[in-house]
């Protein structure tokens, strides 16, 4: 009786001309939202889908022309035959409704398609856990008739079947036939489509119960002899929905669309639940060659323990990423950690950016001699001994030798001179991000005793390849360039670049023939960590910056596997892609920029070879001369290292002096980096003596004895303790 009065209500509403404000079919598919994100290449090409709404589980609108026949018939079917017959409300099925109530005979409700969309685009009248009231189906019907008088019939069908709601999360006939039948809607078969329009009535009824409904939609559509096997066919569909191929999982961040995953740690990135459609700067054809030559070199090392990797491509000019490998995907243990950003230790990729700071510094030419021989450092952890990679040393190298080659001693060597703290603020200029201080690190820092991350190695190399000049990556096509700021010497950075492009530098470590030469100018650093746990190769040409990191997600040590054997084949099949239609461009072929002028060298003992080397402007020579050995016999009296050298507070300051005695002349003193220039030379009949008053600063500090021409005799490391000096606001005195 009650389903009558409901009736009778309605129909005396709708005879009333009510009018209700029902958003427009054009305004309900424009504000749709599919739950996925779709992540754009540069040239709007789909690279990768992602889940951001954890809520529900909706894939692109589909329009009507696009689903399947089989689904819009077996809907009709078994929700509202009358449907292109009636305006909203199917009275014929509403007096059967009502007579069958009245008499309390079971009868197919008389809720229409039309009605049902009313049901799903007013929040209002949204099926909760309980039924529609009485006066929610009356206002149900009231929507029902004004959408059939301002939508099309087709418009009304196709929104329904993207609206509504199937088993669980699932929303939209185009989820649906992705989830359960791994298909586009447009490819369902009657079979699977009995099967969705069964899930309408009862989203969490069991197998049987909705194998039955779906034979009995199709027995009224006159094929019963599909019925045979029907819970069979159903009872695989459902097991799609847990299927961890399938995307109605619970990830906020599961691929879609026929397998597409290309770039889904840059996906993550990028793609946000406010941010759905991004039209990133990655290059698709880029992004799938890289990844796949990551997974040709991985396979090939499988018998090395040999599992994850990573690559980055940087484009020079204005820093778009145009290529993002995070993983090795299916080879790998951990797919979903991303290697480009996670921070592996450094190994000898930070090399570069410490003798950049030595020239720029002016305490080295790049034909400056370094003494490649044991040296023990008394650090406060103990005593410090390095070694290179081959466990020999070289004796005396350039440092354009020392740099190509990656021989570990000189760096340490360097860094004496500059000191840990400074190298360290240089890095952290360069975006690096380290997480201790460079004391810290201490000498260590040389050989890349850091943690960095992929990212911000590749793009601190970009500055190499920019002169100087640091800027942040950018992600998106649309936003504009990261403004760029000057971190280190245009002159310097270039005469590094020029170290990393020397194949005849490198070739005492590497060999003339290696994975580091390619036909195109370009710029190469290998480094391996600890224990070979991380191996990488970051390097440039004047248009690309590329950089690939292979090791185990794990942390586990590889099996013999050297820079120059684990990435360096990735990097330079890539960097060959890059420059693939590139006409061949050498060294000799770019312009020195102001401040680097070029001169023919030639070195006494036959050190090295004779050649043109570059300089910056006011540091050039001619010949490189080996000192005497009483030179190189030269040490630093006093101080002595490890000394610890208190500040009297009872003594006026500017009576306090510490006084720094080398024996020899000629020589210079470089304290923290920074050279003394105003030594005195104390002669005697035996012997000189240089000789230099310095204030006493407390803090930790390095003196270096040096030869004119930059090799490096003797350095000691000492610290002064006590009062800090304050200035008298009053008398200006301290």
């Amino acid at each position: 009786m009650r389903q009558f009065v409901y009736w009778l209500s309605a129909l005396l509403l709708l005879c009333s001309g009510n009018v209700y404000a029902v958003v427009s079919y054009q305004d309900v598919k424009a504000r749709y939202l599919s739950s996925d994100a779709v992540l754009l290449d540069r040239h709007d090409v789909i690279l990768q889908q992602m889940r951001v709404d954890a809520r529900e589980r909706k894939l692109a609108w589909v329009s009507l022309e696009d689903i399947s026949p089989a689904l819009r018939s077996a809907l009709i079917a078994s929700e509202d035959k009358r449907f292109y017959q009636h305006s909203g409300v199917d009275w014929n099925a509403v007096a059967a409704s009502a007579w069958g109530n009245l008499w309390n005979t079971k009868t197919r409700g008389a809720s229409t398609i039309t009605m049902q969309l009313a049901g799903l685009l007013e929040e209002d009248l949204r099926r909760r856990s309980s039924a529609r009231s009485t006066s929610q189906k009356i206002s149900q019907a009231i929507v029902a008739q004004w959408l059939e008088r301002q939508w099309r019939k087709d418009q009304i069908l196709e929104a329904y079947l993207n609206l509504v709601p199937f088993r669980g999360e699932i929303v939209g006939a185009h989820a649906l036939a992705r989830v359960m039948f791994g298909k586009h809607p447009s490819g369902m078969d009657q079979i699977e489509a009995a099967i969705a329009v069964a899930l309408i009535r009862g989203p969490n009824a069991s197998v049987s119960k909705v194998s039955e409904r779906a034979c009995h939609i199709l027995r009224e559509q006159k094929h019963p002899e599909f019925c045979v096997n029907l819970e069979g066919q159903t009872a695989l569909a459902f097991s799609h929905l847990s299927s961890k191929s399938g995307v109605a999982t619970n990830s906020m961040y599961t691929t879609t669309q026929n397998g597409l995953n290309l770039a889904p740690h840059f996906a993550r990135r990028v793609l946000t639940a406010d941010a759905r459609r991004v039209t990133s700067t990655l290059d698709t054809r880029l992004q799938a060659y890289a990844k796949d030559s990551l997974t040709r070199q991985l396979s090939a090392l499988v018998d090395r323990n040999v599992e994850d990797g990573a690559i980055l491509v940087l484009d020079n000019a204005s820093g778009d990423v145009l290529a993002w490998v995070g993983s090795s995907g299916s080879l790998s243990d951990a797919a979903h950690v991303d290697g480009v950003v996670a921070l592996r230790q450094a190994g000898s990729t930070l090399k570069p950016f410490l003798y950049e700071l030595g020239l720029e510094k002016r305490l080295i030419t790049a034909a400056s001699v370094i003494d490649d021989t044991p040296v023990n450092l008394t650090t406060s952890n103990g005593l410090y001994i390095p070694q290179n990679y081959d466990k020999h040393f070289k004796g005396l190298v350039s440092a354009r030798t020392a740099l190509a080659s990656s021989l570990n001693i000189p760096a340490v060597r360097m860094l004496i001179s500059i000191q840990p703290e400074v190298f360290f603020r240089r890095l952290q200029a360069l975006g690096l991000q380290l997480r201790e201080s460079g004391d810290y690190y201490g000498y260590s820092l040389a050989l890349g005793s850091a943690d960095v991350s992929l990212l911000s190695l590749t793009n601190a190399y970009r500055s190499l390849a920019n002169q100087g000049s640091f800027s942040a990556p950018r992600y998106r096509n649309t936003d504009p360039r990261p403004s760029s700021m000057r971190v280190m010497d245009t002159a310097a950075s270039y005469i590094v670049s020029d170290i990393l492009s020397d194949r005849a530098a490198r070739a005492m470590t590497f060999g003339l023939e290696n994975a580091l030469a390619t036909r195109v100018w370009s710029a190469v650093k290998t480094g391996t960590s600890k224990d070979m746990r991380d191996n990488w190769c970051i390097g440039f040409s004047e248009r690309y910056t590329v950089g690939v990191w292979v090791g185990n997600a794990s942390g586990a040590p590889m099996w013999d596997v050297s820079g120059v054997t684990g990435a360096a084949p990735v990097w330079q099949e890539i960097m060959h892609y890059l420059h693939k239609d590139s006409q061949p461009v050498r060294a000799g072929k770019r312009l020195l920029p102001d401040g680097v002028e070029q001169r023919h060298i030639s070195f006494s003992d036959e050190i090295e070879a004779a050649r043109n080397e570059l300089f910056l402007k006011g540091t050039a020579q001619d010949k490189i001369v080996r000192a005497h050995s009483d030179q190189i016999q030269t040490k630093i009296t006093y101080p002595k290292s490890g000394m610890i050298v208190a500040v009297d507070p009872d003594i006026p300051p500017e009576r306090q002096r510490m006084r720094f005695v080398s024996a020899g002349d000629g020589q210079v003193l470089v304290l923290d980096g920074q050279r003394l220039k105003t030594m005195t030379v104390i002669s005697s009949q035996q012997e000189k003596t240089l000789r230099y008053d310095w204030f006493p600063i407390p803090g930790k500090h390095v003196l270096s004895l040096l030869t004119p021409q930059g090799l490096l005799l003797d350095q000691v490391s000492f610290e002064v303790r006590g009062a800090t000096l304050v200035s008298n606001k009053k008398t200006g005195q301290r």
